[in-house]
């Protein structure tokens, strides 16, 4: 089965190096990209076209940046099979994007545990589920 063709991507991202320069490099091979808040922000600074995943979904990020992404339009979306016309014949029906690509990093939660003293609560906060 032949990989899909990369129409969109969902970045969101806590570590930011080179992100803008990626994401550049993303739209001028005509990917439109998607993000959520802080990694929305830190595109549209450098340049860079971004749509905003909350006016996507119509559901505002919550819990301190906890929930973003957890919607069945985002899953929907990355979850998708291609090949499957019930799974696009779905995704149509619904009015739900592919993604193709997802660019994600997450929290450095070993770093953090490893120093001396870190509370429970500063360990808990970086537990990243991809919310």
């Amino acid at each position: 089965m032949p990989s899909p063709i990369v129409k969109r991507v969902l970045i969101s991202v806590s570590n930011k190096n080179g992100l803008a320069e990626f994401a550049r490099d993303l739209s001028a091979a005509g990917i439109e990209i998607f993000s959520t808040g802080g990694t929305r922000k830190h595109l549209e600074s450098a340049g860079v076209a971004v749509r905003d995943i909350a006016q996507y979904t119509g559901f505002p990020e919550m819990m301190d940046g906890r929930l973003k992404t957890l919607h069945p339009k985002v899953f929907g979306g990355i979850l998708c099979r291609h090949d499957n016309p019930d799974d696009m014949s779905g995704l149509e029906d619904h009015g739900i994007l592919t993604f193709e690509l997802v660019v994600v990093n997450l929290y450095p939660f070993e770093e953090t545990v490893a120093r001396e003293g870190v509370a429970m609560a500063q360990a808990i906060e970086q537990i990243d589920i991809g919310g």
